[in-house]
């Protein structure tokens, strides 16, 4: 199969840009592949909203930036940020004329949200279900164009290089070419060559790394992981972001429902099992103290208290007022037996977001050749050391846009190489079906026990020297799966969860400081060194 511009990921990045390349190139194919429905997406759980300046009188621009550039804790690029926030307004409202909708009072100005680390009240929202109407959107919008194609239930194996015809590849291999991918069509049970001229990879988040997450299953790093193999550059992984406050319930292992911040943008107060509203001993801005704060001081009370969550306390605001703002979080909670009008929620904080990635330059470009990347896999440098609330939906949608301008100059002039003709189908002789899935399943739950107890929100030396050689091991036995067995999802998505696992181990201890979210008590205090780590 060929196709002109491959999307792989049908989340606000991959469709913002699928949306634009079809607009602009009616002649072209453009093809997007998700790995399970076109809407089972990062973007389609984010609660909070999107951030942006739409009230001047109040906001600015620069008010926008320095509190991004805060919570990024000296590792932003700056560049980058001023380009996100400033190009963000105008992609919000294109997502308007796409046809999402977001809140607005009675006089029809927007509802404007506010979340930790803002100065500002300027994060546009949908209830508490933002990211799963502005997917609605992309996804009704899609169907206007019928030069669009959507592919489900097709796994990414990994990305056609010039390795593929025999070439050594390294890291320091000059002009290494992306010619499109292997894929595993879920209909047929068969990995398929795909090529492109333009691929962008638009593939998501790796909260599955870890026992508790808020990502839903689909978030195996898949993306990273290929670029890596591929021999591409990968920055800052050791940058995971823990959301303060997923509900905790007992025996829940894997996705967690979130309680969006928001909840404490509108007055929610975090307290210890003594009731005690402990943020003020931690942060002057208390509850609404940038994510790494919040959760590393609830992570310090459950080991003070002995517990293994805290309480979010949302009595005070009245329920009508609750229920408007938040009917996803009030039914959860009601079909658990929690009456958040006289309850406090027990939270705990869950990995959320990887600030990390594959590194790109101001248009989304990767360290290969016609290959983009745009969205959580992306490391922008918008982020820094830790994400500010609701900038990742604004950062997707204009890198989506900012690859697509320049992929659209690119495509201009590429024609079929005979290197992309030449590549070789998927060779699969020698392989048998997995005997036991138990090998699959149990180095699955092995890598998240690892990486929760070791790689999570305060870490040390030892505990990273102990995960990387228990990850070495699980290494070892996956590969020596994936060389004889037949390949199955499960099988691919943990080769994939190893090597980010290994990414952001070695990356922390690459790290010697404690910089936003990366807190090793071995290096406590921040260096006067201020560097990414790319590898």
């Amino acid at each position: 199969m060929q196709t002109d511009f491959l999307v792989i990921g049908s989340g606000i990045a991959g469709l913002t840009f699928a949306l634009k390349a079809a607009q602009r190139f009616p002649d072209k194919k453009v093809l997007v592949i998700t790995k399970t429905q076109a809407d089972e997406t990062n973007t389609k759980y984010a609660q909070g909203g999107i951030a942006g300046v739409t009230d001047f009188e109040k906001d600015s621009f620069d008010k926008h930036i320095e509190d991004t550039l805060i919570s990024g804790d000296g590792l932003c690029n700056k560049q980058v940020v001023e380009i996100v926030v400033k190009e963000g307004v105008d992609r919000i409202q294109e997502l308007i004329e796409w046809g999402a909708q977001f809140d607005k009072q009675s006089d029809g100005d927007y509802k404007l949200g506010k979340e930790g680390g803002h100065s500002e009240f300027r994060i546009l929202h949908h209830k508490d279900v933002t990211g799963k109407e502005m997917e609605r959107a992309l996804l009704d919008a899609v169907k206007s164009y019928p030069n669009i194609e959507i592919v489900k239930h097709c796994f990414v194996v990994d990305l056609l290089t010039q390795h593929h015809l025999g070439y050594l590849v390294t890291k320091s291999t000059p002009h290494i070419e992306c010619y499109g991918v292997y894929v595993l069509n879920r209909q047929n049970d068969k990995i398929e060559k795909i090529l492109s001229k333009i691929t962008v990879l638009a593939s998501g988040g790796n909260g599955q790394v870890y026992r508790s997450t808020t990502n839903p299953n689909i978030a195996t790093g898949d993306g990273i992981a290929m670029v890596y193999r591929a021999k591409g550059r990968i920055e800052n992984m050791e940058f995971i972001q823990f959301h303060p406050t997923a509900l905790y319930e007992p025996g829940v292992i894997g996705q967690s429902f979130l309680i969006t911040e928001a909840v404490r943008g509108d007055g929610g107060i975090l307290r210890n099992k003594k009731g005690e509203a402990f943020m003020e001993r931690y942060d002057p801005r208390k509850d609404l103290a940038p994510r790494d704060i919040v959760a590393r001081a609830i992570d310090s009370e459950m080991k003070i208290n002995g517990t293994e969550h805290v309480f979010l306390d949302v009595t005070h605001i009245p329920v009508e007022k609750f229920i408007e703002h938040f009917p996803n979080i009030y039914e959860k909670c009601k079909s658990i037996g929690i009456d958040v009008s006289k309850h406090y929620i027990p939270v705990a904080p869950a990995a959320h977001y990887s600030c990390g990635g594959i590194k790109t330059d101001e248009w989304g470009r990767t360290s290969i050749k016609h290959l983009y990347a745009a969205g959580e896999c992306a490391s922008t440098g918008l982020h820094g050391a830790n994400r500010l609330a609701s900038n990742s939906l604004l950062e997707a949608m204009v890198f989506a846009h900012r690859c697509f301008t320049d992929a659209a100059e690119k495509i201009k002039t590429i024609d079929w190489s005979v290197e992309a003709q030449s590549m070789p189908d998927w060779k699969a002789t020698g392989t048998t079906q997995p005997k036991e899935m138990i090998l699959i399943t149990q180095s699955f739950k092995e890598l998240q026990q690892v990486m929760s107890d070791y790689v999570g929100i305060v870490r040390t030396n030892i505990r990273l020297e102990r995960a990387a050689k228990r990850l070495d091991l699980l290494w070892e036995e996956t590969e020596a799966l994936y060389q004889t067995t037949a390949l199955s999802p499960q099988l691919c998505e943990l080769r994939n969860m190893i090597t980010v696992g290994y990414l952001i181990v070695k990356c922390a201890q690459f790290r010697k400081e404690s910089r936003g979210l990366h807190f090793n008590t071995d290096y406590p205090y921040k260096s006067t060194l201020v560097q990414n780590i790319v590898l």
